[in-house]
């Protein structure tokens, strides 16, 4: 058993352990609610959180994001606890480096954040197996997330656990620690039917099991309309102002408002307009909310095999308002801002007052809080998505576009509004950081698979999860038959069909690779059928069935099977009678032999195996080895992979995960976004007829100063040659601004501005990229921005007609639009 630690190897630490004592020197808080507001020492709060998951980044990432996330108007950090990866093999534990979720709490506490802990254990967060540990689904007689003693003993040793060690530490805001709310089970609701009455014996033992460990804060579900008292339940979703507590008296709590999505191989990238995300965000605290939750505020990466699904890709970008590699995504992280600020500006009206709702015409309505003693809040809401109108109340004009929301913190002056985007827009770009790789190679030892050389037997065709373990992607079946020209069905070319539940297969007859296939996403059965010449007499069969990561959502996930399992697997010749070979003996053998001597790894010894000459190009099953140098800077590193077609990467011996550059991204979902219709997931897409992801993310902290060593495998065969190292960097930064406010633009600590490409004042047309001038325009206006930017890092413009000379426009409402490069 591995010994539990907190220990951190961050270079601050010794900053931050001070910032801990004076925090651990705190009162404990008093953490109540009502209907009206979460209670924290008596203090009636308005809570704005935002997920990280510590797995999905690395411990030296974590002060950076934390830091961008208070910056960014947050009062909370949300994580999942993640049962796979802290309890890997029963009772063996990790709780060290990346998987130190203690020591990621206590940097979001240093920050002067809360926390919210989601303890699950069932996470889903589209990762493999929804975050539990296989070997739970190997237990003899368990049956998971229902009322099954062996599985509800085992969830609550690990529960238990998790909360005894924040404990230690004081971490619960009842021992004057960071954490207010934690949660028990998730999404349970959705599915809760499916499992009968074992479903609701389980959903209240969930809630007695969680009460009695005694955490001081209130306990969550979300998702759970019938959650039992004392739980509070939640809702999930792109959109929850008309979420309803099941219970008087609880709070209105949105747990996952879902910036983005996440991306499927095979898909384009989603992505949610960030005036959408701000008018789903205005409209919950419009009406009622208390806590809302960013899902996700920091996305990150699936490193080594933990993507989901099936068929997820390794990045879990999630357009969320930090990216992947960390950096600020604009315009979501500033206009969400911006929508913070104006929100805790009436944050006492808000958690006092009462509302009172009144149509103004036009289809705009006030929602007015009122509360003795302090000042109104007010919303003009205007749900209309096709009615721009200007509307007067109190005697104020105000400008409320189609489907936006005006935050009047003061019900006078308009602070905010969620479709009027002042903030900049910042494309990123790759920047090559390598010059061309030295590679050297090494082919896949398979002759033992290929000769029928397994590790077992069995007599019958095995399911793939359960005989791996999930050890591996890969599990190989292997037969042998003997065939005659007498025989029935003899033929000179005969068919091999294998019906398989995937989710992809390599097939072999005789040494010789005969066919591969996949499966489409959400159909993960399929028949292989491939015409093969086969020889007289003795004949070996060698299939290779391969899984792109596990289930995570649904009734009975868990019991989703994969691999050849029952077949057939069958010859096909002459006649109608096949021959069935499924109950033939099959040798079995897990996993490559690269992986179990762990090749990737620069302490493997067999560096001498690897070969120098020719690369071979398309060649299926073969390992690439290189070294290079890290770029100086901490901008975010990332694999080129174009060329290669599916396999996994390694650095350092650190698995980064699965690629697929050959899925390309189908039509389905791109084209024109209209931020005034409801959002949906299958549309606002990019990337279509492109590769759903050609770049991987590379961690500075996988690397070291010195030559670091890449390895690919590569599954199918691709063209190594092409692969490269580059790093993300802003490159073009845009903003168009109406009169009367002020323009800003930042290089977002990456250089400063080195040229102005567009600027125009006037009615200028189009958006970022593809900017024109319109029917009236400035022309001082781009001197005036060169002056105010070039050469600097962050400039800022008043938009005024007194700015620029006359643009001779008859439009009411100008504006200034610039696109600059960093």
């Amino acid at each position: 058993m591995m010994e539990i630690t907190s220990h951190s190897s961050i270079p601050f630490c010794l900053l931050v352990s001070l910032l801990f004592c004076l925090c651990s020197s705190a009162a404990a808080a008093n953490v109540t609610y009502d209907g009206r507001a979460i209670i924290i020492d008596g203090q009636r709060k308005l809570l704005i959180s935002g997920s990280i998951h510590y797995p999905r980044s690395t411990a030296q990432m974590w002060p950076d994001l934390v830091k961008k996330a208070k910056e960014g108007g947050l009062d909370a950090i949300d994580t999942y606890i993640f049962w796979d990866s802290h309890e890997p093999r029963k009772r063996e534990y990790n709780f060290e480096g990346d998987l130190d979720f203690i020591n990621f709490i206590k940097i979001v506490q240093a920050a002067g954040l809360y926390v919210v802990l989601r303890i699950g254990p069932y996470v889903c967060a589209e990762w493999n197996y929804g975050g539990f540990p296989l070997w739970l689904h190997q237990i003899p007689g368990i049956q998971l997330r229902t009322n099954n003693d062996i599985y509800k003993a085992e969830m609550q040793t690990f529960t238990t656990l998790i909360v005894d060690m924040v404990k230690k530490e004081n971490l619960l805001a009842s021992q004057g620690g960071p954490i207010i709310l934690t949660q028990i089970e998730n999404e349970y609701g959705n599915f809760i039917d499916k499992y009968g009455d074992a479903g609701k014996q389980y959903l209240q033992w969930c809630v007695n099991m969680a009460v009695s460990l005694d955490v001081g804060v209130p306990w969550i579900m979300c998702q759970q309309a019938d959650a039992p008292p004392p739980t509070i339940n939640t809702c999930n979703g792109f959109y929850c102002h008309k979420f309803v507590p099941n219970r008087e008296g609880s709070p209105k709590m949105w747990t996952e408002n879902w910036t983005g999505w996440f991306q499927a191989w095979g898909d384009g990238q989603p992505h949610r307009p960030a005036e959408d995300v701000a008018y789903a965000v205005a409209y919950f605290f419009a009406s009622g909310g208390t806590y809302q939750n960013y899902y996700m505020y920091h996305g990150g990466t699936n490193f080594a095999r933990t993507s989901g699904g099936p068929f997820l890709v390794t990045s879990y970008d999630y357009d969320a308002p930090l990216d992947e590699y960390g950096n600020i995504k604009q315009p979501k992280w500033g206009h969400l801002k911006q929508l913070h600020s104006a929100i805790k500006l009436m944050e006492k009206a808000l958690t006092y007052g009462d509302l009172n709702t009144t149509n103004i015409g036009n289809g705009v309505a006030v929602m007015k809080y009122s509360a003795e003693g302090s000042t109104s809040g007010c919303f003009l809401v205007n749900v209309n998505g096709s009615n721009d109108v200007t509307v007067t109340y109190n005697g104020n004009a105000y400008f409320v576009p189609g489907r936006s929301i005006s935050v009047l913190p003061d019900c006078v002056q308009e602070a905010y509004n969620t479709a009027k985007v002042t903030t900049q827009t910042t494309l990123m770009i790759n920047k090559p950081a390598s010059s061309k790789f030295s590679w050297q190679w090494h082919p896949e030892k398979i002759k033992d698979t290929l000769k029928g050389k397994g590790s077992f037997s069995n007599n019958s065709l095995l399911e793939q999860i359960m005989t791996t373990g999930d050890t591996s992607d890969y599990l190989w079946y292997m037969t042998s038959v003997t065939l005659n020209q007498s025989d029935p069905l003899w033929n000179d070319t005969m068919n091999l069909r294998v019906q398989t539940k995937g989710h992809i297969l390599h097939a072999y007859v005789n040494k010789h690779l005969i066919g591969s296939q996949y499966a489409t996403k959400g159909n993960y059965k399929f028949d292989f059928r491939q015409a093969t010449k086969f020889q007289v007499g003795h004949n070996v069969i060698t299939l290779l069935s391969a899984t792109d990561g596990l289930a995570n959502y649904g009734a009975f996930f868990d019991m989703q099977r994969a691999g050849i399992d029952g077949g057939p697997v069958q010859i096909i010749g002459n006649g109608n009678n096949p021959l069935d070979l499924s109950n033939n003996t099959w040798s079995y053998k897990v996993g490559l032999n690269g992986e179990r001597s762990q090749i990737y790894s620069p302490s493997s010894h067999h560096g001498a195996k690897w070969k120098s000459n020719t690369l071979p190009t398309n060649a299926p099953m073969t390992w690439y080895k290189t070294t290079f140098e890290v770029p100086a800077g901490d901008g975010g590193l990332v694999l080129d992979l174009e060329g290669m077609t599916k396999g996994q990467a390694w650095v350092n011996g650190k698995n980064i995960g699965r690629y697929w550059v050959s899925f390309i991204a189908g039509n389905n979902g791109c084209g024109p976004c209209d931020r005034r219709q409801p959002y949906n997931s299958d549309n606002c897409r990019t990337g279509c007829g492109k590769p759903s992801q050609r770049w991987y993310h590379v961690p500075r902290s996988y690397t070291t100063q010195g030559p670091n060593t890449l390895v690919l495998f590569e599954e199918v065969g691709g063209d190594v040659a092409q692969v490269n190292l580059q790093t993300v960097a802003v490159g073009t930064v845009c903003s168009n601004v109406l009169e009367g406010s002020t323009l800003e633009l930042s290089c977002q600590g990456e250089g400063s501005f080195t040229d102005i490409q567009f600027a125009s004042f006037g009615n200028p047309q189009g958006s970022c990229g593809s900017f024109t001038k319109g029917s009236c325009d400035a022309p001082n206006a781009l001197d005036v921005v060169k002056k105010a930017c070039i050469g600097q890092s962050q400039c800022s413009i008043d938009v005024a007609e007194s700015v620029f000379s006359s643009s001779g426009c008859s439009e009411p409402r100008k504006s200034l639009a610039v696109q600059a490069v960093c």
